[in-house]
């Protein structure tokens, strides 16, 4: 048998196209809820306690730059190694390598903090990553906002390249 490739796994996970790029399906969304007291003004509402993706890049598709008010947790399940770019203040990136080889400076985990603009593309000209993400308090698409290209730019120059290939043109 040969490798499983990205076709075989958005077939077997059941994975849908995801807004900001990739593929993912909801795994785990918890029962129970945290009422807005229970939370920082930011949210707006209630949460669940907790969710859970599977996210596929293919090479040469990206997870474009957005911010979520959570802290998500990434986590390397299969592929090649995925490089997740995170833009920090003083217009700085840091990029972590999620893979399973540590002796490459791979993480099988990696945590963008919220409020942090983050992106990935798999590290590699060909293949697949193939990752969860995991979010506490869970995810809400009124917690997602995807970045406008000119407003990353202009906080970010040094990083201009990147950004723009983490930006839909369209997202100016």
């Amino acid at each position: 048998m040969t490798a499983p490739n990205a076709d075989y796994w958005v077939d077997k996970l059941g994975l849908e196209p995801h807004p900001e790029g990739g593929f993912y399906r909801e795994v785990y969304r918890a029962g129970e809820s945290v009422g807005p007291a229970g939370l920082p003004e930011r949210f707006g509402g209630p949460r669940p306690f907790s969710t859970s993706i599977y996210f596929l890049l293919r090479a040469g598709d990206v997870s474009g730059f957005h911010r979520l008010k959570s802290d998500e947790v990434w986590h390397f399940y299969e592929g090649r190694p995925l490089a997740l770019h995170i833009l920090e203040g003083g217009g700085r990136c840091r990029t972590v390598r999620l893979g399973n080889n540590p002796a490459l400076g791979e993480a099988f985990q990696a945590v963008v903090p919220a409020g942090f603009w983050f992106g990935a593309e798999v590290a590699s000209p060909e293949g697949f990553s193939l990752v969860g993400c995991t979010l506490a308090p869970g995810f809400a698409f009124a917690d997602f906002e995807l970045a406008r290209r000119a407003d990353l730019l202009a906080e970010f120059p040094a990083q201009a390249g990147l950004i723009r290939r983490l930006t839909s043109s369209s997202a100016i």
